[in-house]
């Protein structure tokens, strides 16, 4: 079945891990097996052949440069001006990816009516390109929003203000502040350009402020459940609530330390948590329970967030193994409807609507 992933952070993979997507997962893997100062090395599970494998046609793929000041105890660039120039190093990635007929972007519903029928019609899915949705996750690379500007002209679509701990525009995971006046106006100039606003890594603070405020589309590419992994990384039941009266869609991310309870980063392992694929349909019932139907699910994994098959369900050893969602869903009682809407039909649905 196709398949829509609304978060995959690809160019900080290329750009930052310095791995060739274009290649094969297991020689990606082979090659970097030596090297230390990434927790994920040798371990990846996203390339493009699997990607294509797995039927993923199309992808949010993110610009990612977090700014931070001197006493920060996680990484990031120590100015904005590097952050800037941090992302325009990726966006020249998604071009050359582009020219090199890997990817296609995708800006309004022509381009996304034309690639979805590429990808219906052609008989075989092996070299066709993967499309993409330009997104920025944390939105400290912004000097200004002459900045907004221009990366709306080279395609930037959808926008998550906050990452993680404080931001320039809004405070993320771990961290809680109200929005700054700066997040205001960025939220406003994004509604006058119709931009989406993806709600995910906003502190639960910046989180209501931002709903009060802004009047455009809303999304979450990549979040889970609060009341079955209690953390603020988290939405509770009441922020996913806003989001379905917004017709927002929530992205299921797979990484093991959102999935279930009790995960440590860095010394859990899958194998000893018996943490599975199938653990990710708890999140996708809750939701569709709150909902009433399915039609507020997708599938937004985060494969490439900075972790790998340490950090996966242990049974998953590419990106390209999603696709056993639709079997897991199928056992619950999800009608085939359901499952092709969970799988890619309603991020699509959601774009018509938004861009419409």
């Amino acid at each position: 079945m196709f398949l829509f992933d609304a978060h995959l952070d690809l160019s900080m993979n290329a750009v930052e891990w310095n791995r060739d997507l274009t290649q094969d997962l297991y020689a990606i893997r082979e090659r970097e097996k030596h090297l230390t100062d990434k927790p994920d090395r040798g371990k990846g599970v996203v390339s493009f052949p699997e990607m294509r494998k797995g039927n993923i046609g199309m992808c949010v793929a993110t610009q990612i440069a977090r700014f931070i000041k001197p006493d920060s105890k996680i990484p990031g660039w120590h100015s904005q001006a590097q952050a800037w120039a941090q992302t325009q190093a990726q966006i020249a990635w998604y071009k050359a990816m582009e020219e090199a007929g890997e990817m296609v972007q995708i800006t309004d519903l022509k381009g996304l009516d034309r690639h979805l029928a590429l990808w219906k019609n052609a008989k075989s899915t092996e070299n066709l390109p993967i499309g993409y949705i330009l997104s920025l996750e944390g939105a400290d690379s912004f000097i200004s929003l002459k900045n907004l500007e221009i990366a709306y002209g080279y395609g930037l679509r959808a926008i998550g203000p906050a990452h993680y701990g404080p931001g320039v525009y809004a405070y993320g995971t771990d961290a809680d502040q109200p929005l700054s006046q700066k997040g205001k106006d960025l939220l406003r100039e994004m509604d006058r350009l119709n931009m989406i606003l993806d709600a995910t890594h906003l502190c639960d603070t910046a989180f209501w402020e931002a709903m009060n405020i802004y009047k455009g589309p809303v999304w979450a590419s990549h979040n889970l459940v609060r009341e079955i992994v209690p953390h603020n990384r988290q939405f509770s039941d009441e922020m996913i609530k806003e989001l379905l009266s917004r017709k927002a869609v929530i992205g299921m991310a797979f990484d093991a330390w959102m999935m279930i309870p009790g995960w440590v980063r860095g010394k859990t392992t899958p194998q000893e948590t018996g943490l599975k694929i199938e653990h990710v349909a708890a999140h996708i019932d809750h939701i569709c329970q709150l909902a009433g139907n399915a039609l507020h699910v997708g599938i937004g994994s985060d494969l490439d967030g900075a972790y790998g098959k340490e950090q996966s369900p242990g049974d998953l050893d590419s990106i390209a193994d999603l696709q056993s969602i639709t079997t897991i869903l199928s056992s619950r009682g999800y009608s085939e409807k359901d499952i092709e809407q969970i799988m890619w039909r309603n991020w699509v649905d959601f774009l018509n609507r938004s861009w419409a």
